[in-house]
């Protein structure tokens, strides 16, 4: 499912969570599953829903792309021997002012005093009925955004949330919404959207890193990405400081309570569900809620949840099998050691050892790619 992700849930007992700025991190069973379907109707891939809505006409020497062009997006090589990208900045704070043209605004919300989540856990109870429903906005959690590099309204195609790291600018989403054929070089991250407001700023990557494996074969195990951010348009500042933070967790044992959080593509507020995040395999993990549909990718699957601060530890992020799966099942890569040694490289790895070039300054390095839906 390469459009929704769900996420949050207490647990009690089985293993504690891990400092996210240690060094050492448990190992666990690594992820596992297909590629990327889409979240429009159960059981349909999304890249047969966008071949169905996209077509190419060939007439002599000339393409016609008949679908909406508003959905191109420029892609960017990266270092795909390591997985990361290092973004230009022109792209990011262009990406943060074509937001802000559309239908968004910044508005401060209340301030967050809670800097991770970790401490007292509430047991959660299923959702009755078991169906994601509306839910309040979290500081932590949020849309992301891809928009195009011409008129058309910006549109966010995934969700994304902060998790704790030492260096305080962290981001975490589904590897499939930040690369398809190449990085994403216009990602835009609105911590709490609602209602059109974006109440903790607008942030941009610096950053992003993903599995070589990813790149390579879009091993479904690996479909998990970290990005490090800043404040577009503006300097200084921690994102983990305005928002707070989930406290990331390894080698969580499958079968507890967790909450499921996402952002459809379609709204500006974000739907959530209470279930068990079962172990779909080795490698994968399963939850059963439908409702979760196109844009909810990457969604956070959080257990051990503070009700004070309403951040928890994160065990997932909705993706892997079968792009993260359809409108009656959610899937996410497990967090064993593959995704620990991820999350090491993106809070001490600066990227590639040279700025790349923008995405307009080297053709051979970049391409126009239509945004697929998550």
């Amino acid at each position: 499912m390469a459009t929704s992700e769900r996420g949050t849930a207490p647990a009690d007992g089985a293993g504690a969570d891990q400092d996210a700025g240690t060094a050492s991190v448990a190992d666990c069973l690594g992820p596992g599953g297909p590629t990327c379907t889409g979240r429009g109707r159960a059981g349909v891939p999304l890249r047969a829903t966008l071949a169905l809505g996209v077509l190419t006409v060939v007439v002599g020497s000339t393409a016609l792309a008949l679908g909406s062009p508003s959905r191109d997006l420029l892609l960017a090589a990266g270092d795909t021997a390591t997985g990361s990208y290092l973004a230009a900045r022109a792209d990011g704070d262009q990406a943060a002012a074509t937001v802000l043209a559309g239908p968004y605004q910044e508005r401060p919300g209340p301030p967050v005093t809670a800097r991770y989540g970790g401490g007292t856990a509430a047991p959660l109870a299923a959702s009755r009925p078991l169906q994601a429903a509306p839910a309040a906005p979290s500081p932590a959690v949020g849309a992301l955004f891809s928009p195009a590099d011409d008129d058309g309204e910006p549109f966010h195609h995934c969700t994304a949330s902060v998790v704790h790291a030492p260096a305080g600018d962290l981001v975490v989403t589904a590897a499939h919404c930040v690369h398809d054929g190449g990085f994403r070089t216009r990602l835009v991250f609105a911590p709490g959207l609602h209602d059109g407001f974006a109440p903790y700023g607008l942030w941009v990557p610096i950053r992003i890193q993903v599995d070589p494996r990813w790149i390579s074969d879009r091993d479904p195990d690996h479909d998990v990405a970290f990005l490090r951010v800043r404040r577009a348009g503006r300097a200084g500042g921690r994102i983990e400081d305005v928002t707070g933070a989930e406290r990331i967790r390894f080698d969580a044992p499958a079968g507890r309570p967790a909450q499921l959080t996402g952002y459809p593509e379609d709204q500006d507020t974000p739907v959530s569900c209470r279930h068990t995040a079962d172990a779909q395999s080795p490698t994968q993990l399963r939850f059963a809620c439908p409702g979760f549909p196109n844009g909810t990718s990457g969604g956070p699957m959080l257990t051990d949840l503070d009700p004070a601060t309403g951040t928890g530890s994160l065990i997932g992020v909705i993706g892997g099998l079968e792009g993260g799966g359809d409108d009656l099942v959610s899937y996410s890569s497990r967090f064993g050691k593959d995704i620990a040694a991820l999350y090491r490289r993106a809070i001490t790895n600066p990227g590639p050892g040279a700025a790349q070039p923008g995405s307009r300054a080297a053709a051979s390095a970049v391409m126009p790619r239509a945004a697929p839906r998550s």
